[in-house]
């Protein structure tokens, strides 16, 4: 007890954060989050930096200088302190890979003792991920696709879904804001509870209601990835829906996929955007594309070995790289 006091008692410098992904401002300066691949970025000098966060059941990773040197899965209140970490300057980070259906971690900060606090490290680049389990990257560590309940929470890794890879790519800061099992109109098999993923997109944490992004919200990419669409088509439509049939289904779809993607571009004036195709809904995204002047890019031909068929590691990486050539290629 008396060491732990005496290291409370040490001054400690708080390092400057990027923050990529939504975040809720909590008490004494620490930051609540809930959305997919929430990351935050510190950069300092010395041979040691403190991560202090309550991980609520989430999984994070935490790396320096690009090396992940912990994951952190125990529930609750954690400070770990990083050391010999050599001369000069280094790069702290902290990523979220589970998803959070409920609930919520909260950051307290990047703290260091003996080294100096540098400017957060920033990129040139803004994009933006909107979608669902595809995009979470829904048990992508499973070597199997039978899985729980609990190991679909604990082998999600956002941080291998086809967002991180193609923003690194493209150097760019990156949001993610996706949820499984919602759709546009419609949620997986037509009997998921709660509200399709565009209700729930205003939220700084997607199991709350409130509180919501505000009218001022700096964050302006320019590039926005959509991929929704798998959850409105995957099942038939079961009697008592909203829909008398799939083909009133698809106009619901269409119209308002195409009215979610001009609210966002009348807040992200310059964005081009990038609408993701899916098997079962090629000719959907096509109209929709067409009606908002986005780019519609197809991807098929995925293995889908992660839990409950959800696309592997190999099928987020050949995402990615369908993801990129489009991006590259437009004008």
């Amino acid at each position: 007890m008396l060491s732990l006091l005496l290291a409370a008692a040490i001054a400690q410098t708080p390092l400057p954060l990027n923050i990529g992904g939504r975040v809720a401002p909590a008490p004494s300066g620490a930051y609540d989050f809930g959305w997919p691949g929430v990351y935050f970025e510190g950069r300092f000098t010395g041979p040691s930096v403190e991560v202090a966060v309550d991980t609520g059941v989430e999984h994070l990773a935490v790396s320096v200088d690009g090396v992940r040197k912990a994951e952190l899965t125990k529930s609750g209140e954690t400070r770990l302190t990083l050391d010999r970490l050599g001369p000069g300057e280094h790069v702290v980070r902290l990523d979220k890979l589970t998803e959070s259906q409920t609930g919520l971690a909260r950051f307290e900060g990047f703290f260091v003792e003996k080294g100096r606090a540098l400017p957060a490290p920033a990129r040139p680049r803004r994009i933006e991920f909107i979608g669902d389990s595809h995009t979470v990257a829904y048990g992508v560590r499973s070597a199997s696709r039978d899985c729980t309940e609990q190991q679909v929470h604990d082998l999600t890794d956002t941080s291998l879904s086809f967002a991180p890879i193609l923003a690194a790519r493209l150097d760019a800061d990156y949001r993610i804001e996706a949820f499984s099992g919602r759709g546009v109109v419609r949620n997986y098999n037509g009997l998921a509870p709660g509200e399709p993923l565009p209700a729930l997109f205003p939220r700084l944490i997607p199991g709350q209601a409130e509180p919501r992004i505000g009218a001022n919200d700096p964050w302006k990419p320019e590039v926005v990835v959509i991929g929704l669409g798998t959850n409105d088509f995957s099942t038939a439509l079961h009697p008592g829906e909203a829909w008398a049939d799939e083909a009133a289904l698809r106009r619901d779809y269409r119209d308002s996929y195409a009215a979610f993607v001009e609210g966002l571009k009348a807040s992200r004036p310059g964005a081009r955007f990038f609408l993701i195709q899916g098997d079962t809904f090629v000719d959907d995204v096509a109209e929709v594309a067409s009606r908002v002047g986005a780019t519609a890019v197809r991807i098929t031909g995925m293995e889908r070995t992660a839990c409950h068929s959800h696309p592997s590691a190999g099928d987020q990486r050949m995402m990615a790289d369908k993801l990129e050539a489009a991006i590259r290629a437009a004008p």
